[in-house]
């Protein structure tokens, strides 16, 4: 694994890459509040090995990427998805397979909607279809929702690490027990990483997507696999069955007791899948400029 910082445009972003560089590039996006360590190293590896260059990287205000004060967040969702092509452009990649989790998946129908040429492939996981009405899908389950109705003091790492614990099992999956011990030592990695969690919460400003998108999904003709577990409480598996049938040829995949997360008991299921979505896919072109 490397890292590189990308400075552009007055943001910098914070990088990470594992594999052959020359091999065809996957880059990951990750959801709100999360920094790119939530792609647990060992996936990203494992991703690698089957012969891709891979690349993930801090949302702003998150890891180690730019951050703002509290409230005041100096970007918008569409400044979130011309982050993924500015990360592209620090590698001197011009088109690449893109896999994003919760937000990121949204933030990746976008990207496809808007610059379509640069993308090889959208794989979707734990998401929502962007700019459809959705009040006719399953609402998120009561105890998360229940949790969420309750403000963490961010500005307190022990306070904070207990939420995001708590907030992990409530997302976890039935397929697999919950490590509540492993996941404390990596949040509090990440919360030390971060240098905390209070410019995080800008994150919900992502959420506000633009009426440019609205009612577009059919118009996306990237190849897109959504992948979705039947037990995740925040995206009920009914949400990535309808991003599926927005999109036309997409193909969609259950995990079986799969919450909102990549638990490592799901791993070799989920990188097949992507493997197999971006096997077929055209060659990548690389900037030798960059």
């Amino acid at each position: 694994m490397s890292e590189l910082v990308i400075r552009t445009d007055g943001v910098e972003l914070a990088t990470q890459n594992f594999g052959n560089p020359t091999h065809p590039p996957l880059l990951l996006i990750m959801g709100g509040m999360a920094s790119m360590l939530w792609w647990p190293d060992e996936f990203c590896h494992r991703l690698a090995e089957r012969g891709r260059f891979v690349i993930r990287y801090d949302q702003r205000d998150s890891g180690l990427s730019t951050k703002y004060p509290p409230g005041q967040p100096g970007y918008t969702f569409d400044d979130a998805v011309d982050d993924v092509f500015r990360v592209l452009d620090g590698y001197g990649i011009s088109k690449a397979h893109i896999v994003g989790f919760s937000l990121g998946g949204m933030v990746g129908q976008v990207a496809a909607l808007k610059s379509p040429q640069r993308m090889l492939s959208l794989t979707a996981v734990s998401t929502s279809p962007v700019g459809v009405n959705t009040s006719d899908l399953p609402a998120s389950g009561e105890a998360w929702m229940e949790h969420m109705s309750v403000e963490a003091d961010w500005s307190d790492r022990a306070d904070a690490v207990a939420y995001l614990v708590e907030d992990a099992r409530l997302t976890a999956g039935t397929a697999h027990p919950f490590d509540e011990a492993g996941t404390r030592a990596f949040i509090e990695r990440d919360f030390d990483r971060s240098g905390g969690y209070l410019s995080a919460t800008n994150h919900s400003i992502l959420f506000e997507v633009g009426e440019r998108w609205q009612g577009r999904l059919n118009q996306i003709k990237v190849p897109l696999l959504v992948v979705h577990g039947t037990a995740d409480p925040v995206f009920p598996v009914e949400h990535g069955e309808a991003l599926a049938r927005a999109v036309a040829n997409a193909n969609f995949m259950k995990i079986e007791g799969g919450g909102h997360e990549i638990h490592p008991g799901d791993w070799e299921e989920i990188i097949s899948a992507i493997d197999e979505q971006v096997g077929e896919r055209s060659p990548f072109k690389r900037d030798k400029t960059k």
